[in-house]
């Protein structure tokens, strides 16, 4: 595995996903696994399934890119599963900064607590990935995204395969990890039909306490394909049941705050004695107390029919209708008398004995129940007019999403488990139904100025129509801040020309140079109750206020850049393949949760601030490149800085907090990665280094978390078969992660003001190895 390799010879465009799946076996058998795109105007590269499958198989789509110029990825996870401890930068925008599509579905912007997508890993077996796409400065206008300031991340599932055979993997591993994929491919029948069924199951012990990780899935997809066009369904299943880390909290000067905060089941009896007669934690513990459990629970149903009709030969009409239905639950097994408990609790039970009111066990269970029904259309007209590639299409969704609070006792006789949906509550603090429709519009078009020049202009309009309500209203006193009544209402935002310029220059045969400037635009997020939203402000009053002044976030982001590649004579090294870009971004109207509640204690809830505080400046530059020696040897390496500073201070609502001139935070200025690649006859092996620099964890840049440097190791070897033996393709993998057991922070929750902090830990060195075949 040459991983990853940067090449134009290997280019995949913009629109990957039409490519088929003999393309991409043929692709396979070259030595560059990521390509950039030469057709298009910004920074656009890709990772093909079965590379990122040699990471570690079933890892995270998303996480694969972490090796990439401009990508910090982290998670307490070595698959990057685990959504709740999740941090992702991609040049200085957080995840939620992003847009994210698979097989061109609308992803949402992957919040934790999601109102509006589920994340890649649930929408398609990671064994079914066919290659990722990841856009770092600004994504194509046709993008059916709602947040995608900073960028794209597109998935596209394979399509089946044109003959008929099973698949199997078994992986094993450490914590218990057993993870088995089979799929079942019917190669082509009747007049250009195929499709396959396939199913997942995986289940792992966490690391650092006694909790099963996993689920199961299950995806089919079915395509025909003919003269006429192309048809095809995709339907997937997910039900995901995944106990959660505890953060650490970290204050200045602190000295004993602990690496990891384990929960204490299954010990229930442990649990027991940890706590006071009236459920207090020990005061030793402070914030960093133990929980019983947490987990997230999520069943997801995602189903796409889509049609690419061929008009003309110069003339594709595709059309896509699609389904999302989630159901899901946040859970949190806690002690009574912590992070303000007490007082809530007693809003709803006066002069009570809250230990009896909850099952006297001195833990209460906490519920955030989320509903989420999505379906929309896309369409894209695409026609070659003489020297003009002509686009127009649009992306309508209609969403109704609620999010509910709920309290409910555990039972000192009959204790619950991270695997148990909780029922009958006895304190329901809010219930919240939002409805949204978003309509976006893109015109574009490509001019071949001349043989060796292309130029993209268009833009894109971006309409969002939200209204909120709280069927439930939490009682006077039910959440911090002093609020009696959370807002309703309607919020409309309509950004109708949001442009994009871009020139594509062939130097060469060899060198291609690029140049992109696009403005992009968040939509305000629609939930209630909770995160950066209008419909979790204090009032009424505040929420009329944000409505009638407040402003989406929006970036213009200015990119250009070198490609090329150079065959060699010298000695060893026989060719170089490389890419450098540089970028600049003005990021206006950051919008910021204010919040009263500090990050330790927000287990109650608060009612936030949200305002626009101002403006970011980003300038950072990628240089990424592959040398080879041979066709058995090659050395890749990534070096980026992004340096992301805060132009503006801003007010708490009682002092002025001095962000100007500051950092981002949890975003590193520094970041290098490598892959050292070696064959062997069948053997591969793959050495990777991931180095990310100093990330500040506070607004004020007061704290900050150390850098670090990781390996990982995979080997790859292939079975030798006899032939005529039924087993094709027959491998075994060995994977090690965190090679060099280095600790520190993976993923960085910044401060809710100076002095504080919260770290997710980096997890410890796993070893997995897995055996697969075809018959």
């Amino acid at each position: 595995m040459a991983y990853p390799a940067l090449s134009q010879a290997q280019t995949v465009a913009a629109n990957a996903g039409s490519t088929t799946q003999d393309q991409t076996a043929k692709a396979d058998d070259a030595v560059a696994t990521v390509e950039i795109s030469s057709q298009s105007t910004r920074s656009s590269v890709s990772l093909r399934g079965n590379e990122i499958q040699k990471i570690l198989p079933g890892i995270n789509p998303v996480k694969s890119l972490q090796t990439l110029p401009g990508v910090t990825f982290a998670t307490a996870d070595p698959w990057g599963n685990n959504e709740q401890n999740l941090s992702l930068f991609v040049h200085g925008f957080n995840g939620q900064q992003l847009g994210y599509t698979m097989d061109g579905v609308p992803l949402g912007d992957q919040q934790y607590g999601n109102y509006n997508g589920l994340s890649p890993q649930r929408a398609v077996i990671s064994e079914n990935v066919r290659n990722v796409i990841l856009s770092s400065g600004a994504g194509n206008l046709a993008t059916p995204s709602t947040s995608n300031l900073g960028g794209t991340i597109e998935v596209f599932s394979s399509d089946p395969s044109a003959t008929r055979k099973t698949s199997i993997e078994q992986t094993f591993g450490s914590y218990r990890t057993s993870r088995t994929f089979a799929r079942f491919d019917t190669g082509n029948f009747g007049e250009g039909n195929s499709a396959y069924v396939s199913v997942l199951r995986q289940n792992a012990r966490a690391w650092d306490f006694d909790g099963k990780q996993g689920g199961k899935q299950l995806n089919g997809k079915f395509v025909r394909n003919n003269d006429s066009g192309k048809l095809t369904l995709f339907f997937n299943y997910s039900d995901k049941i995944e106990p959660n880390e505890d953060s650490t909290v970290h204050v200045t000067g602190e000295t004993s705050a602990p690496y990891t905060r384990p929960f204490w089941y299954p010990d229930f009896a442990g649990a027991l004695s940890y706590l006071s007669p009236t459920g207090a934690t020990p005061a030793a513990d402070g914030a960093n107390y133990r929980n019983y459990y947490s987990d997230a629970q999520r069943k997801d149903v995602l189903t796409y029919a889509k049609y690419d009709w061929n008009l003309n030969p110069s003339t594709v009409w595709s059309n896509q209708v699609y389904f999302h239905r989630d159901d899901g639950v946040g859970v949190v097994a806690g002690p009574i008398g912590a992070a303000g408990l007490p007082a809530l609790f007693r809003v709803y039970f006066p002069n009570q004995n809250l230990k009896t009111v909850f099952g006297n066990s001195g833990y209460a269970t906490r519920t955030t129940e989320y509903d989420i029904h999505r379906s929309g259309l896309i369409s894209n007209l695409r026609s070659e007019i003489g020297n003009h590639q002509i686009e127009f299409g649009g992306w309508w969704e209609h969403n109704e999403s609620s999010a509910y609070r709920r309290w409910y006792p555990l039972d000192v006789n009959n204790p619950s488990s991270p695997y148990d949906r909780p029922s009958n509550p006895l304190i329901t603090q809010y219930g919240s139904e939002i409805r949204n429709n978003v309509v976006q519009l893109h015109l574009q078009d490509e001019w071949r100025v001349r043989p060796d020049m292309s130029v993209q202009m268009g833009f894109k309009s971006s309409l969002q129509y939200a209204k909120g309500d709280f069927p439930v209203q939490p009682l006077p006193g039910a959440i911090s801040g002093g609020s009696t009544a959370l807002p309703v209402g309607e919020i409309d935002t309509k950004k109708w020309f949001l442009p994009q310029l871009g020139l594509l220059w062939d130097i060469s045969s060899r060198d291609q140079f690029f140049v992109n400037v696009q403005k992009n635009m968040r939509q305000f997020v629609t939930y209630g109750g909770g995160g950066a939203s209008p419909w979790s402000l204090s009032s009424q009053s505040s929420f009329d206020l944000f409505k009638n002044t407040a402003q989406p976030e929006t970036s213009v982001t200015y990119e250009m850049g070198l490609r090329g590649k150079r065959n060699l004579e010298l000695g060893a090294l026989n060719r170089i393949d490389g890419q450098v870009n540089v970028y600049h971004v003005d990021f206006s109207n950051r919008l910021l949760q204010i919040s009263p509640t500090p990050v330790i204690t927000a287990i109650v809830g608060g009612n936030p601030v949200l305002a626009n505080v101002g403006s970011v400046t980003t300038d950072g530059i990628d240089l990424a490149g592959t040398v080879y020696f041979g066709k058995n040897f090659s050395f890749y390496n990534a070096l980026s800085y992004n340096r992301s500073v805060y132009n503006d201070d801003y007010s708490n609502g009682k002092n002025n907090v001095a962000t100007s001139g500051k950092r981002v935070p949890g975003s590193p200025e520094w970041m290098n990665k490598f892959v050292a690649t070696a064959t062997f006859g069948n053997i591969e092996a793959q050495l990777i280094g991931d180095y990310v620099g100093k990330r500040y964890a506070t607004y004020t840049n007061d704290l900050s978390v150390d850098s670090y440097f990781m390996l990982n190791l995979g080997v790859t070897a292939k079975i030798p078969m006899e032939k005529n033996v039924f087993l094709r393709n027959a491998r075994v993998r060995l994977n090690v992660s965190n090679l060099n057991q280095v600790t520190g922070a993976s993923a960085v929750v910044v401060g809710a003001a100076s002095g504080t902090y919260n770290t997710f830990p980096i997890a410890p060195r796993q070893v997995f190895v897995t055996f697969g075949a075809e018959f």
